[in-house]
């Protein structure tokens, strides 16, 4: 796959304007160095097959509640990464928020509200340097796409959509109805709003994570 390289500057162009907009969980200090999270729990059978681990860009169904037994570690430091206010995006922030409460996560937000502050955000996040960035909202496919195969240490979650050509650092969690891929591939005929469930989406962060936390990742999670 090509690599696509960020412009010149793109980096620094409105840095200032990614906001964070609230953090909740552990009250872990983010400045003081962090051990590498690993994960508390064993997936259940049917997640994956451990003989055949599966290949980079691929699509996995795991049985569903497979992933119930993982967990990241209390403090497990994340970034919510958010862009839009449609119903879809707000059932998705509200299904991590929701998660890292349960979880005993450190949780940090990022919202991005005009199309030039996109790629800013997502830089604002990585300086941030979380185990773990969360993508909830279509606004940011393109950008992920551009940014994050120039940042393979970094790890990212996407939910409700995918990436069209994603490197090793980017897992996504999602289903029919919500297999958003890029502006250059158009809207999928099967996207469905309704399908935006907080069930599902809680699942599918659930799942999400526990595939980061085995890694899992480079791959597709669908949760149908």
């Amino acid at each position: 796959m090509r690599s696509r390289r960020l412009p010149a500057g793109a980096l620094a162009v409105g840095v200032a304007t990614a906001v964070l907009v609230s953090g909740c969980g552990s009250d872990d200090d983010w400045s003081r160095p962090h051990a590498k999270p690993t994960a508390v729990g064993a997936l259940g059978s049917g997640f994956s097959d451990p003989a055949a681990p599966p290949a980079p860009e691929a699509t996995i169904t795991p049985r569903p509640g497979s992933w119930d037994a993982v967990r990241p570690p209390a403090g497990y430091r994340v970034v919510l990464l958010t862009a839009g206010e449609d119903p879809q995006t707000r059932t998705l922030v509200s299904s991590v928020t929701k998660w890292a409460e349960e979880a005993d996560a450190s949780l940090k937000t990022i919202k991005a509200t005009k199309r030039d502050e996109f790629i800013p955000s997502i830089v604002k996040a990585m300086e941030l340097a979380p185990d773990l960035i969360i993508s909830a909202g279509n606004d940011l496919i393109d950008p992920l796409a551009l940014v994050t195969p120039n940042h393979l240490d970094q790890r990212f979650l996407v939910i409700g959509a995918e990436l069209a050509e994603p490197t090793h650092n980017v897992t996504a969690a999602d289903w029919t109805g919500a297999s958003f891929r890029g502006e250059g591939l158009g809207m999928s005929s099967s996207y469905d709003p309704a399908t935006f469930t907080a069930e599902r989406a809680g699942r599918a962060v659930r799942a999400g994570v526990a595939a980061v936390l085995n890694g899992l990742t480079g791959i597709v999670i669908w949760l149908d």
